[in-house]
């Protein structure tokens, strides 16, 4: 505990100069890195940066980096259009990306929400790296001693990760469960092949991890039984899934007539909403939200006094973060979007102002959280995605449906936050339609009367929804669809859902 704490106050001490010897050997060394040309056309040389960085500080120097052109865009990082600042076009190829400095242990995908996922390479330096956070964690929030499970997918998804993270605390997962079972996705035989590896590699070692046990999603009272059990034999139990996830064995738990009071349920994946969380504290849970991008790592340590339920110290030691202005493709709404940093020579990628999907609140803010003691003390919370489903040329924002989907629609007509959602997909005439997909597990006497919900509920969000309301319904675009909501392959739960019938 005492090493966890001094490296992570030695990385907040040393944050400037990180920065600056990685951009020395990683963008000026680097003749490779798209970088590179980024700072060559904004004008500014190595010593530039540095006198800028240390006269004004990290932060506002990103900020000025950003308005001289020096910053990628979510859909440049991703590879799926080209980067230009200028007039000129700056050439990217698989990998440009990448630190350079990494020595790959394994490779996994990211989530890949809004397309194809990304593949993003971890070396041991990096999960080294992410182990003072990880014993830092299960200290302040409660985890030391606590029996511990996990419901995530294997490789290519980052279950191994999950498993992994907490063996520097000394704490070995004893149960695996896997929401997607070989009836719905078998991985390729080099996942397979790996999974296996890291298993009886991890025998050989002392450290025996659980093997996949598979549990459909369907049958998350499986989970709930496990999870009841371990309070009930050693009162308590910490259990890491995404946040959908939870929400099914909290409400498999209810059902059931278990109690898990005692039980913590962390993860993330997807905005951990108000009636999200709701459904998770009614069975009992505490719940603590992380918040995580794949080529990033932790960008946030769950507050233990939130002002709302998805609120974070910002991971600094290892992050930097800055906002942009910036309207979103299609619309009139304008967000303040996340532009990230890495400071490590471990990170899996190295980025530099990278734009993610997502959008939110950040402030430094005293809430007298233990994190804040520890020098972790600015926030993001309200974290959102501006992801966004298109029809008829109009296009809505995750924002403007997620309050009806989770809310007003579970209020109105019953079930829960997890059995709606609005897809995007194409008809038999190659059409655009939007579906409000419901659950046949909800009862409802009238079809219309669950789409008039969901129109009056845009009719009186943005502007950009009403619009988008007015147009979707003379075109005829929504429509109501029975049955059960789409999960992806990672075992997330998306509101807004983009068909893989859509055209690329």
């Amino acid at each position: 505990m005492a090493e966890a704490r001094s490296e992570i106050r030695r990385r907040l001490a040393d944050r400037e100069e990180n920065f600056l010897r990685l951009v020395e050997r990683g963008v000026f060394g680097h003749p490779r890195s798209p970088y590179l040309r980024l700072f060559q056309i904004a004008g500014c040389a190595l010593d530039d940066l540095r006198q800028m960085v240390r006269a004004q500080g990290l932060e506002p120097a990103l900020l000025a980096l950003r308005a001289s052109g020096v910053y990628v865009t979510y859909e440049e990082f991703k590879g799926r259009q080209p980067m230009v600042r200028g007039g000129r076009e700056i050439p990217l190829r698989p990998g440009d990306f990448d630190n350079p400095f990494l020595q790959a242990a394994y490779q996994r995908t990211s989530g890949g929400a809004t397309g194809a996922g990304t593949r993003v390479m971890t070396d041991l330096d990096n999960l080294r790296a992410k182990a003072a956070r990880t014993i830092l964690t299960d200290e302040i929030s409660g985890l030391r001693g606590l029996p511990f499970g996990v419901w995530r997918g294997a490789l290519p998804d980052n279950g191994v990760g999950a498993l992994l993270s907490r063996l520097p605390d000394g704490r070995i997962p004893e149960k695996w469960f896997t929401p997607i079972t070989d009836r719905e996705l078998r991985p390729a035989l080099e996942f397979r092949l790996a999974t296996e590896y890291v298993l009886r590699m991890s025998r050989l070692c002392g450290v025996p991890l659980p093997r996949p046990e598979p549990v459909p999603i369907a049958e998350a009272a499986r989970v709930a039984r496990w999870v009841a059990g371990c309070i009930e034999t050693r009162g308590g139990c910490h259990l890491r899934a995404h946040v959908s996830l939870l929400v099914r064995v909290s409400q498999a738990a209810r059902e059931a007539g278990l109690d898990l009071t005692g039980a913590v349920f962390g993860g993330g994946g997807e905005p951990p909403t108000a009636a999200k969380v709701a459904q998770i504290k009614a069975s009992g849970a505490r719940y603590l939200p992380s918040y995580n991008v794949s080529e990033f790592g932790k960008v946030g340590a769950a507050c233990l006094r939130p002002v709302e339920p998805n609120d974070h110290h910002l991971c600094r030691d290892h992050l930097a973060l800055i906002q942009h202005r910036r309207q979103v493709p299609g619309t009139d709404l304008e967000v303040d979007a996340f532009l990230f940093t890495t400071l490590l020579p471990s990170a899996p990628k190295l980025a530099i102002n990278v734009e993610t999907d997502d959008y939110g609140v950040l402030e430094r803010r005293s809430c007298g959280c233990p994190w804040e003691a520890e020098g972790l003390d600015v926030h993001v919370r309200g974290i959102r995605s501006f992801r966004k489903l298109t029809g008829e040329g109009m296009t809505l924002v995750g924002s403007d449906v997620l309050r009806i989907l989770e809310e007003v629609l579970p209020s109105r007509f019953g079930g829960s936050p997890t059995d709606y959602q609005l897809v995007e997909e194409e008809d038999e005439r190659g059409l655009t339609r939007l579906s409000l997909v419901v659950s046949p597990s909800v009862a409802l006497e009238s079809e219309a009367a669950v789409l008039d919900a969901l129109l009056e509920g845009l009719r009186a969000g943005s502007p950009a929804a009403d619009l988008a309301r007015a147009t979707w319904s003379a075109a005829g675009s929504l429509r109501v669809v029975r049955r059960e909501p789409v999960w992806t392959g990672r075992g997330k739960l998306m509101p807004l859902h983009l068909s893989s019938q859509r055209s690329q």
